[in-house]
């Protein structure tokens, strides 16, 4: 009988993924270097709130505190 080693920390084999999540990830990042290159495109907005545009992505949040437009 041996004994485990325990000072390795067991890894869980990761499973292959299905071609929909595949195809999915590949969207996802479309989207995020698409909306990179739009953002980078943009002139920079002075005295502007900073980040992305909440109407889209509902943050309504600036530093902890809410703001309602």
């Amino acid at each position: 009988m041996t004994v485990p080693d325990k000072s390795a920390p067991a890894q869980p084999i990761p499973r292959p993924l299905s071609p929909p999540a595949r195809r999915a990830l590949a969207e996802a990042e479309l989207r995020r270097k698409q909306i990179d290159t739009d953002m980078a495109a943009r002139p920079v907005e002075k005295g502007g709130r900073g980040g992305l545009d909440p109407n889209r992505y509902g943050d309504w949040e600036i530093k902890g505190i809410t703001a309602d437009f």
